[in-house]
């Protein structure tokens, strides 16, 4: 038997619900909103949102892959033009600025196309004075979530709480730092890759994205 098998997350949504008890404080307020980083992310906050009862929405961000390396960010963008860069990737592996502009011209376009896919035009969520949870299905380097949280801080919540199934413990103290409170359950020391973890990481789909969320809003009543 894996030792390590009780830590395993069976997928998404079970993953979901490992974040639920730690995040109990939160529940039945109106003040309080789940953002989720799509699209890994809906599945796991659509099951937070679901049990604390309350707002589920979108925290669109696009994690800068390094050309030879996709999986591995030399920074992120999100909403309202933020951008980070993630400059010890950037020394690892050195591309040319008009290759590290022609990445982000590329996640820009796919940005602005989930906002489109996902949203409609549904209006953007009031994030001023709201304690916000940002939820992904994972964290490795971090650059998207950070990136999420600069464009989340200029927006002047009252709280930012960042609830994630597993991540590295190096990562896990960076944004730490960052952040109001950070809820991590599983914190393995050696880390190969988020889906390592799961059991099913299988890719979620736009078309599961709108359903989670177009269930969410029902459920709010927002149609």
């Amino acid at each position: 038997m894996n030792p390590l098998s009780h830590s395993i997350l069976q997928d998404r949504p079970a993953a979901g619900r490992r974040l639920v008890e730690p995040l109990l404080p939160y529940a039945n307020r109106p003040d309080v909103i789940v953002l989720a980083l799509p699209r890994g992310g809906v599945p796991v906050a659509y099951e937070v949102a679901t049990a604390l009862k309350v707002r589920l929405d979108l925290m669109l961000v696009r994690k800068l892959g390094v050309p030879s390396h996709p999986e591995y960010a030399m920074g992120a963008i999100a909403s309202g033009g933020i951008q980070i860069r993630n400059e010890e990737a950037l020394r690892v592996h050195p591309i040319a600025k008009a290759a590290f502009d022609a990445v982000v011209e590329r996640e820009s376009r796919e940005l602005l196309r989930r906002e489109q896919v996902y949203r409609g035009k549904r209006p953007a969520v009031q994030i001023k004075d709201q304690v916000v949870i940002l939820i992904d299905d994972g964290l490795a380097t971090g650059a998207s979530m950070r990136a999420a949280i600069q464009a989340l801080r200029v927006q002047a919540p009252s709280r930012i709480v960042v609830a994630v199934p597993v991540a590295p413990i190096e990562t896990v103290q960076a944004l730490r730092r960052e952040v109001d409170e950070l809820i991590c359950p599983l914190m393995p020391e050696w880390f190969m890759s988020i889906g390592h973890w799961y059991m099913d990481f299988s890719q979620t789909s736009d078309a599961e994205v709108i359903d989670l969320l177009r269930r969410a809003w029902l459920r709010e009543g927002g149609g």
